[in-house]
């Protein structure tokens, strides 16, 4: 059970402590940074605890979000130092971030079950006693008229549960581990969870979910806001997810005059990046697969990329070498006005790792998620309903605005094939979350996917449900097709950019 676009009290602080940063950054060097040292008291104000046993914990914990959130390393809590310690390295707006990118602040961590399975107060004791029954280890006992599973025993089959029919077993299982397609969380020796580096990639799907707020990711909003108050012309480069993240007052009409107002000097689709990826996928798939290639993956998703190339390196040269849509636009943009900088506002974690890249850092400055963006609209108190229809020149096509929902890259690429070469009849296969993008690949390796076009996807619903996103999936998905239909195009094969596109790559 995700929590993805329910508003709850950590969305709230999470605001907060964005909104914190981004004010710092308009404020800078006017205020001192030493501000950040009273932050943890604006956001956590008065002497009782609202959320925790203690308010001083709370603190604690604001404190280590506000240094993630201004792209600062993450302290222990034997660390003794002002929260604004070393601050000064964010002021330099070509800071990237150090990793590692998601961190887990340790004393946020409630340390949950992992995976044991618990006899709840619903046990009514009952005369059957199917759960000792079907007990292949002879784990459940029985005490007080109630079921007790005897942990040394247990070995977690599941079968007590599927047999009460008071259903008073129950697993418990940490939710962020629960989360992780990759199986990077582990338990430390105090038993709060833990990330194997090696097997992050970075997706965010553990801090989207972590009912205590104990994970985040590191930002730059900070330093973003500083190359916007510079001389350098910074433009919004937009991902196609932002569909309805901003709620009902601030639709695509209005989506260039609200970035202009927090100072970014013009802002572009990533959309038309979009139909360059779709392109360039299209003529490689006509000409590798199945020749050369038994399948091609799509390349957009920078989670499902990593974990396919790590996971089944043999195939490896089977996910697509297309740029992303971020990447293109970047260098669409920069092409264009060399000396500018780029700044790409999208809903996911792991563009953060991706731009961060040393062949991608020149393409793309800063990433920001909806939800920083969020806390700097608020910042500089921008009012969504007051502005003038101002939009965004509409040059990208449906199918582009589609990459931004699960099915919607396969689907471009095939409309594209199918354009040049009609005869071909071009067989695909998505999935979302990497549990399922996991399964779909040993399909592959497996042979019962040659000739597939595959598009993987590493978060629900596609990229409208990355960890950086505001809004319900299922809302964000009608969205997302209202934007498709205001295109003036259809489809990628109508951009008018595909004439620039051999020398972007």
């Amino acid at each position: 059970m995700s929590m993805r676009g329910i508003h709850t009290s950590i969305n709230d602080i999470r605001r907060k402590i964005f909104t914190e940063v981004a004010r710092l950054s308009y404020n800078y060097p006017e205020n001192d940074l030493s501000e950040m040292d009273l932050s943890p008291y604006k956001i956590i104000p008065g002497e009782i605890s609202t959320y925790r046993e203690s308010v001083f914990l709370e603190r604690a914990i604001i404190a280590e979000r506000m240094r993630l959130a201004m792209g600062l390393p993450l302290r222990k809590a034997s660390e003794h130092a002002p929260v604004s310690f070393g601050a000064e390295e964010c002021v330099h707006p070509e800071k990237y971030y150090q990793p590692p990118l998601i961190n887990i602040i340790t004393f946020a961590c409630h340390a949950c079950p992992d995976n044991k399975v618990r006899v709840t107060d619903q046990c009514q004791g009952c005369l059957a006693r199917p759960c000792s029954q079907v007990c292949p280890k002879g784990a459940i006992y029985f005490q007080n008229s109630r079921a007790h599973i005897d942990e040394t025993k247990c070995v977690k089959c599941g079968k007590c549960m599927s047999v009460c029919q008071y259903g008073a077993i129950l697993r418990m299982e940490r939710p962020c581990a629960v989360a992780c397609g990759m199986k990077a969380i582990r338990s430390d020796e105090y038993g709060r969870a833990e990330i194997d580096q090696d097997k992050c990639v970075s997706c965010g799907m553990c801090l989207a979910n972590c009912p205590f707020g104990a994970i985040a990711d590191k930002a730059q909003i900070f330093q973003c806001i500083q190359a916007i108050k510079s001389d350098v012309p910074v433009f919004a480069a937009i991902a196609p997810a932002v569909a309805g993240q901003f709620g009902k007052d601030l639709g695509p009409e209005k989506m260039r005059a609200a970035f202009r107002k927090l100072g970014f000097y013009e802002v572009v689709e990533v959309a038309i990046g979009a139909d360059l990826c779709t392109l360039q996928e299209a003529e490689d798939f006509v000409k590798e697969v199945p020749e050369k290639l038994p399948f091609m993956g799509t390349s957009c998703c920078p989670a499902w990329s990593v974990m396919a190339k790590r996971e089944f390196p043999k195939y490896a040269e089977c996910i697509s070498m297309a740029l992303t849509p971020m990447v293109l636009t970047g260098r669409l943009i920069k092409k264009e006005y060399p000396n500018c900088k780029v700044a790409f506002i999208g809903p996911c974690a792991a563009k953060k790792l991706e731009a961060s890249r040393r062949s991608i850092r020149s393409d793309v400055d800063f990433v920001l998620t909806f939800e920083e963006v969020l806390g700097m609209f608020e910042a500089k108190g921008v009012d969504f309903a007051s502005l003038d229809s101002m939009p965004v020149p509409n040059s990208a096509s449906a199918d582009g605005r589609g990459f931004s929902v699960s099915g919607g890259v396969a689907n471009a690429v095939v409309n594209c094939i199918k354009h040049t070469h009609p005869e071909l009849d071009v067989k695909v296969e998505h999935a979302e979350g990497l549990n399922d993008c996991r399964k779909m690949m040993q399909r592959a390796k497996a042979g019962l996917l040659n000739g597939y076009l595959l598009e993987g996807m590493a978060c629900p619903g596609g990229c409208i449900g990355g960890a950086g996103t505001v809004e319900l999936i299922p809302q964000a998905a009608a969205e997302v097709a209202k934007f498709k239909k205001n295109s003036e195009r259809a489809h990628s094969y109508e951009s008018n950019y595909s004439s620039v596109l051999p020398e972007l790559e």
